[in-house]
């Protein structure tokens, strides 16, 4: 396990320097909080609650700050689902700045996210760009339903 977080560590550093960035430990644990927790879309709190378990030097404000940063830079994204809290999950590295976008399925009775990738609406960006000329450079979608556990079915 520890070889894999070096690798994270060692491709961390250089998107960060990519971006012309200095290399802090503060941004590099933020970074690891949300590359262990994928499944998870961490608040800021938690976080900064993963990130002081093994660094209790770190205060909630550099992590907010981090945060900030971090987004800026494209590495990571936020989501804000409808309970009122904002949310973060690592960016897609693999191709940074190619929009990959997960979409997420919200179980309304759990409250369960999943996430699933699916490129159908890029054809409908571009229809909509032919159409109506609007250029879209972003989007976001939830669905919203039960979860198998919750009922839903799976026949």
């Amino acid at each position: 396990m520890g070889d894999h977080e070096n690798v994270n560590q060692e491709s961390f550093k250089g998107m960060l320097r990519d971006r012309g960035l200095k290399v802090t430990n503060q941004r590099i644990y933020v970074l690891e909080a949300l590359q262990a927790s994928r499944k998870q879309h961490l608040t800021a709190e938690e976080i900064y609650n993963k990130v002081k378990a093994d660094h209790p030097e770190i205060g909630l404000a550099t992590v907010y700050r981090t945060i900030q940063v971090l987004r800026e830079l494209h590495l990571i994204d936020r989501i804000n689902f409808d309970d009122g809290s904002e949310r973060y999950e690592i960016a897609d590295l693999e191709s940074p700045g190619s929009h990959h976008h997960h979409h997420h399925l919200i179980c309304v009775k759990c409250g369960k996210v999943l996430e699933f990738e699916d490129d159908m609406m890029e054809g409908l960006e571009a229809s909509i760009a032919d159409e109506i000329g609007f250029q879209v450079i972003d989007h976001e979608v939830k669905l919203y339903g039960y979860c198998k556990e919750c009922g839903g079915n799976t026949d």
